[in-house]
């Protein structure tokens, strides 16, 4: 069977690290480079294989069919430019193209740039030239919102609330002494208070494009763990739905990577999964109606790689499972 070369941009990381191994697991990809700045010239076992880093400037971008941006946010736009100047298909797992971000409103005014929210833009993603890949967090949360804003169960005005915990390897790979484990290990704290994140942004941007109007306040939280996201979601709407999690079955029915649970979510249902697992409940003792929205995914797979290479997938006309652990 004839393989699709990819190449990896920023593959040391690690988001760079789980594309690696998804695409030696591949049945129709096969690596044609694998950049990291920091590593250059230093060899890895990814699956079982050996894999040398190269530097990003002496990276054959031209040898690829599509490449996999994974390069810190602010430097990544400048490199999906070169890779489509050379002939690759771009999936860019930065911020730099996403809704919501400084770089992106020229690059999205003509719709060139789809936001690889799969399950949303699917249409989009078929055959694309580049990828916006959402943020990690992002994706639990919009994936989680999206059947409601799409129906107008959402209230006019109201605000909703999103507290998502995150592992540690959402923070990169970039040695920090906040990020040791003496410092991490029993303990759990809040951190980009006041709506701080980078991710408010991408969310409130893609939310509104929904028809969504309301406010978002996000608090994401550091979790003694290595990879998965929690996310609790707060939602006022405009009625409760006779069957509450009726707006989630119709809009994901069929979809191999969205879970509709009866019991909420563990991080344990879905790490080294590509799947989003969610439930719902009526809020009660309250003024207007709202909906608690749970959702788990694995940052590091459906929250950034995984989703990836579904987008890849799709951009390259192959079935979007492909390579992909459900």
């Amino acid at each position: 069977m004839h393989k699709v070369p990819v190449g990896i941009l920023g593959a040391s990381g690690y988001t760079g690290r789980e594309l690696l191994g998804l695409v030696a697991r591949h049945p129709a990809m096969e690596l044609a480079f694998a950049s990291a700045r920091a590593r250059e010239g230093e060899r890895t076992v990814i699956a079982g294989r050996t894999v040398a880093f190269t530097g990003a400037e002496a990276a054959p971008l031209g040898e690829a069919a599509l490449v996999f941006s994974a390069l810190p946010h602010g430097e990544s736009a400048p490199w999906v430019a070169r890779a489509r100047a050379a002939g690759a298909k771009v999936v860019d797992l930065s911020a730099d193209l996403r809704p919501g971000a400084a770089a992106a409103p020229g690059a999205r005014a003509a719709g060139a740039v789809p936001y690889g929210l799969t399950e949303i833009a699917r249409p989009a993603l078929r055959n694309a030239a580049v990828v916006a890949n959402p943020g990690c967090y992002a994706t639990a949360a919009l994936l989680s919102l999206a059947p409601l804003a799409q129906r107008g169960l959402i209230a006019p005005g109201g605000t909703i609330t999103i507290n998502a915990a995150s592992g540690v390897t959402g923070a990169g790979f970039t040695p920090r002494a906040d990020l040791l484990f003496a410092e991490v290990a029993e303990d759990f704290r809040a951190y980009a208070l006041g709506n701080g994140h980078r991710h408010v942004a991408e969310m409130r941007a893609v939310i509104a494009s929904m028809g969504a109007d309301a406010d978002l306040v996000f608090t994401p939280h550091l979790l003694p763990v290595a990879r998965g996201i929690l996310a609790t979601i707060t939602v006022p709407v405009t009625a409760l739905p006779a069957d509450v999690l009726a707006p989630w079955r119709e809009q994901y029915a069929g979809e191999r990577f969205i879970e509709i649970a009866e019991e909420a979510p563990a991080l344990r249902d879905v790490v080294r999964r590509n799947v989003l697992r969610l439930t719902a409940r009526p809020v009660a003792g309250v003024r207007q109606p709202m909906l608690q929205v749970v959702a788990a995914i694995d940052n590091l797979v459906k929250g950034a790689a995984g989703q990836a290479m579904q987008n890849a997938n799709l951009a390259l006309g192959l079935d979007e499972s492909l390579g992909l652990p459900s």
